[in-house]
C-alpha cells in the first residue's frame, strides 16, 4: 500500500472532525477508542486481583469512562493532591504511563501491605514506602496483561518512582501542563473499606500509539511496522516522569516530590520488592486455642478458674503476623522464657 494513503484510524478522525495533518487529533477514534478501553480493563483486573490478594476479601471494581483532557484540567479535580506513582514502557520506546490514587485509597493499600485493617494509622515513610510497592505489584501485573495480549510482547515497568502531589501538582513533570492525558479511573470497592478511585494515565500521543501498536501486532505486523504507523506528532514521551528525576518544564510548575524512598528505575541499583518494605516492624504473636463464651459465663469467673480451649494438648499452635496465620509450631521453653519451634510453614511440612 502506498505510504501516501491514510490508515482506517487516520480516516476514522477526519470522519469524525479531526485533523491528521498535524497531528493534533484532541479525540481519539472508536477504534482506538475500543483498544484502550481493553487496556482499561487490564489494568483494573490487575487491581482487582493485586488489591483482593492483599485484603484478603473480595474486591469489587468499576471501571469509569475514559476521558481526555490536559495535566492542569486533571489537577484541578482533587480536592488535596494525591498519591502519585510513575514508570515507564521497557519494551515499548520509554514511553510515560502512571497510576494516580486518592490519598485516602494510597494508606489503604499501604496498611494492606503492612497487616493492618481498616482503621488507618497517621501516614510516615515507611507508608508511602509500602503504598509505592502495592502500585509497583498492580502496574507489573497490568504489563504483564498487556504483554498476553500482544501475543507475548516483553513489556515491564521501568524507571518507576512514588510521590505525593504538591500544591502545583501534575502527573508527567517533564511534560507541560498543557500536555493532553488519556485517563482511566476505576472506582475500588472492598468491604469494610471506605471505597476509594485510582486512575490509570497515559500522555494523549502514547494511548493512541499503543493503540497502533495493539492493532498492529494483532493484524501481524512487524513490531517494527507500528512505529512508523503512529500518529506524526507523536514525541514518544521518553524519559522519566516525576519518578526518573527530570525537572520540570518551562511551564514553572514543580514537579511532585516526596521524601527518599521514591526509587529510581532499572538496573541492578534499584532496590527489591522485598527491600522496600524489609524494615516495617510486624507484630508476630502465638495462639494457644480459643474458646466461646456466654456474658453471664465471662462474669462468672473468678481466681483458679479453668478455660478449656479448642486445641488438644500437643497440637500444633498458631503463629499469626499481624493476625494472619503464617506457620505452626510447638511450645518450648528457652531458658525462663516461653518459645515457640515452628513445624511447618503455611501449612507445608
Amino acid at each position: 500500500m502506498p505510504d501516501d494513503l491514510l490508515s482506517p484510524d487516520e480516516i476514522s478522525a477526519l470522519l469524525s472532525g479531526g485533523d491528521v495533518s498535524d497531528g493534533n487529533v484532541d479525540d481519539l477514534s472508536e477504534e482506538d477508542s475500543a483498544r484502550l478501553d481493553d487496556v482499561a480493563k487490564i489494568f483494573a483486573d490487575s487491581e482487582q486481583s493485586v488489591i483482593g490478594m492483599l485484603a484478603g476479601k473480595n474486591v469489587n471494581v468499576s471501571v469509569g469512562n475514559s476521558e481526555i483532557m490536559n495535566q492542569e484540567e486533571f489537577a484541578s479535580r482533587f480536592v488535596e493532591p494525591p498519591f502519585l506513582f510513575s514508570s515507564t514502557f521497557g519494551g515499548f520506546e520509554d514511553r510515560l504511563v502512571a497510576l494516580v490514587v486518592e490519598q485516602h485509597g494510597a494508606l489503604t493499600l499501604a496498611n494492606m501491605m503492612m497487616g493492618g485493617g481498616a482503621e488507618i494509622p497517621e501516614p510516615n515513610d515507611l507508608f508511602w514506602g509500602a503504598a509505592q510497592e502495592g502500585l509497583n505489584q498492580i502496574i507489573s501485573a497490568a504489563f504483564t496483561g498487556l504483554s498476553n495480549k500482544m501475543k507475548g510482547k516483553r513489556l515491564s515497568p521501568e524507571n518507576s518512582g512514588a510521590a505525593l502531589g504538591e500544591d502545583d501538582w501534575r502527573v508527567f513533570s517533564v511534560e507541560p501542563v498543557e500536555t493532553k492525558l488519556w485517563l482511566s479511573p476505576v472506582n475500588i470497592a472492598i468491604e469494610g473499606f471506605k471505597p476509594f478511585d485510582i486512575w490509570t494515565v497515559l500522555p494523549l500521543d502514547t494511548a493512541r500509539d499503543l493503540s497502533y501498536l495493539i492493532r498492529d501486532i494483532l493484524e501481524g505486523k512487524d513490531d517494527k511496522t507500528a512505529a512508523s504507523s503512529s500518529s506524526p506528532a507523536s514525541s514518544g514521551s521518553s524519559g522519566g516522569g516525576f519518578g526518573a528525576g527530570s525537572s520540570a518544564a518551562s511551564s514553572g510548575a514543580k514537579p511532585a516530590s516526596f521524601p527518599s524512598f521514591v526509587g529510581g528505575g532499572g538496573g541492578n541499583s534499584s532496590p527489591t520488592p522485598i527491600d522496600i518494605i524489609a524494615d516495617i516492624p510486624v507484630r508476630v504473636t502465638v495462639e494457644l486455642g480459643k474458646s466461646r463464651k456466654s456474658v453471664s459465663e465471662i462474669l462468672a469467673l473468678s481466681s483458679g478458674a479453668v478455660i478449656e480451649l479448642d486445641k488438644v494438648a500437643g497440637e500444633p499452635v498458631d503463629i499469626l503476623v499481624n493476625g494472619k496465620v503464617i506457620a505452626h509450631g510447638e511450645v518450648v521453653v528457652i531458658e525462663e522464657n516461653f518459645g515457640v519451634r515452628i513445624t511447618d510453614l503455611n501449612g507445608a511440612a
